[in-house]
């Protein structure tokens, strides 16, 4: 009988069974189907049963909720990439495993499509966390939104619905969620994790841009760089690269979709482009931007040079200030017991609060000062980093679909030979392209 945790289901099944000749015999409870003449004993057992299996459930969940609030993290490090259980019981690093797991993330960044990190790591033999040379997308998303791997862990992101059947669901609110920072050590910098947040969102909210797709929902393609930079400069509608045929020879030529969805309608004047002819012109205006990074460098260092100075600076100030306040405040109560307005030892306590006080900025105005000079060796660091990137040429040579989609924020077509190229940072340089 303990196994019939479900009254219902048990008498269902007892009734089947007897109705087939077959017996069922509980020998706990001394019980036969075959020879009972009433059910009741199998209902009564049946729900001490369910309501023992009920209160060990409630019982479970009572103490998994306490361990969350108390931020207890239990690990599952057979399915989890990167990470082992270490001598203290804490996660500890695997080395081979975290550059698998640094990969996925630079790679996604670089524009790749889950599909083409899939069949990259497939190709490189690359093994999950079981041992499997056989990667999935799924797997891959999970690994990209698990918050783990920037030393964080949210708890209790699924829960048993049903004691019963044992149903697990994920929690899409239902129960409270708890999140643990700074846990362990990371392997992904918290930067890196949060632009790939905004890059997973980025892609999943795309929408379709051609009346010709089934569905609404757009899909992310990592193939071309310009599928996601190139766009009308008439009608603001991305452009699709298609492929041409003349004189038997095929190439590739970049067009408005708007335009080869509605012909003039939206759209009365947007070129057709040579991809060959972009190209060149692309790769033209990064080298000319890239021969402006004397320039670019100089605005980086004095920028990277007034932060620094200006937050270390700012809160030296702030001390020096509150030093001078404190001892305004000591002068004042020397004044009024001078002039007889209050008793010496009746403040005390305000003598000691503020030599206190004292103590602890003066401590931090000498940590701070530390800092600054810290600060100073950094920028000397830097002045040595721009001096060596002066001596350096910079000159791309070929088309690179993950440079460019690094370096240009979007690319406008004026017209036939004309583009306007926009680079991260807000930097525009207009290119020229052959007739």
């Amino acid at each position: 009988m303990e196994i019939c945790r479900n009254t219902v289901d048990c008498l269902e099944y007892v009734r089947q069974l007897k109705d087939l000749g077959i017996g069922v015999i509980f020998e706990k409870e001394n019980i036969n189907t075959l020879t009972m003449t009433s059910e009741f004993m199998i209902a009564m057992h049946g729900s001490f049963a369910q309501a023992e299996s009920e209160s060990i459930s409630k019982n479970v969940s009572w103490g998994k909720q306490k361990a969350y609030t108390e931020g207890k993290v239990a690990f599952q490090y057979s399915k989890l990439l990167g990470y082992q259980k270490g001598a203290d019981g804490k996660p500890e690093i695997v080395l081979d495993e975290a550059e698998t797991v640094k990969l996925i993330f630079e790679l996604f960044l670089d524009g790749y499509s889950l599909t083409s990190i899939k069949n990259t790591f497939e190709s490189k033999g690359l093994p999950t966390a079981t041992g499997r040379k056989i990667w999935n997308q799924s797997l891959i998303h999970s690994i990209l939104k698990n918050e783990k791997y920037v030393g964080d862990a949210l708890l209790q992101k699924t829960f048993t619905s049903d004691c019963i059947t044992k149903k697990v669901v994920k929690n899409n609110g239902e129960r409270p969620m708890y999140l643990v920072t700074n846990h362990h050590a990371p392997i992904i910098d918290r930067d890196t994790f949060n632009r790939v947040q905004q890059e997973l969102a980025r892609r999943s909210s795309k929408r379709k841009i051609s009346d010709k797709t089934t569905t609404e929902q757009g899909k992310y393609s990592g193939k071309y760089a310009l599928s996601e930079l190139l766009i009308c400069g008439h009608c603001g509608t991305p452009y699709r690269r298609q492929m041409w045929k003349s004189n038997g020879n095929r190439y590739a030529v970049w067009r408005c979709i708007s335009r080869l969805d509605h012909g003039r309608r939206y759209c009365t004047d947007s070129p057709t482009i040579h991809e060959d002819k972009l190209h060149r012109a692309i790769l033209q205006a990064v080298n000319e931007y890239l021969g402006c990074r004397n320039e670019i460098a100089k605005i980086l260092k004095a920028n990277i040079g007034s932060v620094l100075e200006c937050k270390n600076q700012q809160e030296i100030l702030n001390m020096e200030n509150r030093l001078k306040n404190l001892d305004k405040a000591r002068n004042d109560l020397i004044s009024l017991i001078s002039e007889g307005g209050c008793d010496e030892d009746t403040l005390d306590a305000e003598f000691a609060k503020i030599h206190t006080e004292e103590q602890s900025v003066n401590e931090k105005l000498s940590e701070l000062r530390k800092n600054a000079e810290i600060s100073a060796d950094t920028q000397s660091k830097i002045d040595s980093t721009m001096e060596a990137l002066e001596h350096e040429k910079f000159e791309l040579d070929v088309f690179d679909n993950i440079i460019i989609r690094k370096l240009i924020e979007c690319i406008k077509v004026i017209s036939k030979t004309e583009l306007l190229i926009i680079f991260k940072g807000g930097i525009e340089v207009k290119a020229e392209m052959e007739e």
